[in-house]
């Protein structure tokens, strides 16, 4: 039996197919303002270390592979919500 990289495993989900939980949700935006995972942590009351567990499985979801992708991800998708709810595009 051939094991799978967990590499290739992350990025199996290329295509964004995941859909990330509200607290995931939450630390995306953070890490998408710039945020550090220790002012995370203290922002929504866990442990940093918590962070870079969300932080993994957020990465497995969306498969993108660090915070610029993930920041880049949540940019894409704000734009496109935005155009959704006004109907204007560029």
């Amino acid at each position: 039996m051939v094991k799978t990289a967990p590499r290739i495993k992350q990025r199996a989900n290329l295509y964004g197919l995941g859909i990330p939980t509200d607290r995931e949700e939450q630390i995306i935006e953070l890490i998408a303002r710039g945020f550090a995972n220790k002012e995370i942590g203290k922002m929504v009351g866990t442990t940093e270390g918590v962070v870079k567990n969300y932080l993994r499985v957020i990465y497995d979801k969306l498969g993108v592979w660090n915070r610029y992708e993930l920041a880049l991800w949540y940019v894409k998708r704000w734009c496109a919500m935005e155009q959704k709810t006004t109907g204007k595009t560029q």
